[in-house]
């Protein structure tokens, strides 16, 4: 399964839109300016996600929020934090020390209200421009490595799965996270259909 480059670009398109109302609410948040990168698209195996991952991540432990959807398409979106740079914006939001034991009590809830603020901001512009409903998880947060990630994600072995990748610097911080975008292939027709929608009108 390929996508086109005019289905590419409508896809990126999309994701940089949802991205860059996710990082006009966190200048506000943190009063940094936030660097976004093109979003980078594939299509691959779960096992082939898991190297790509790895290799990106460099084999560092994670702390990533997951936010599952359901509706006219559905899948997993993940806002994805080495650890280091995790405890960093944790620390710049709350004031509360790495280390400390009040940190790790708020790191939770901080990181989860960061990522349902991004990871709605991508998934709201998707389903509005597509102007497809979809329904929300609560975020669940996780520690680990990309394994245990794609784990908790529920992803079957035998699914294909478009992986969007956007990479966002927080420079002042030296903060750097990954949005990561994960459709299974069961709800994947019903995207490109409302893609293809899109482009056409274009």
């Amino acid at each position: 399964m390929k996508l086109t480059a005019r289905q590419l670009d409508a896809l990126q398109e999309l994701v940089n839109i949802g991205i860059g109302q996710a990082a006009g609410i966190l200048n506000d948040m943190i009063d940094s300016p936030i660097r976004l990168q093109i979003p980078y698209l594939q299509i691959l195996t779960p096992n082939d996600v898991q190297v790509q991952l790895e290799q990106h991540l460099n084999g560092e432990q994670i702390a990533a929020v997951q936010l599952k959807f359901t509706g006219s398409f559905g899948g997993i979106a993940q806002l994805v934090f080495p650890t280091n740079s995790a405890a960093t914006l944790v620390t710049m939001l709350t004031g509360e020390e790495a280390g400390t034991h009040d940190l790790d009590s708020v790191k939770i809830g901080t990181l989860s209200e960061v990522g349902n603020i991004v990871i709605n901001g991508v998934m709201g512009a998707i389903s509005n421009v597509l102007q497809q409903r979809l329904n929300y998880s609560i975020p669940n947060y996780t520690e680990g490595t990309i394994a245990t990630l794609l784990v908790s994600g529920g992803l079957a072995a035998d699914t294909v799965v478009l992986l969007a990748q956007t990479r966002f610097i927080i420079e002042k911080l030296h903060i750097e996270g990954d949005i990561i975008l994960i459709f299974n292939v069961s709800s994947f027709d019903t995207l490109l259909a409302a893609i293809n929608q899109l482009a056409g009108g274009l």
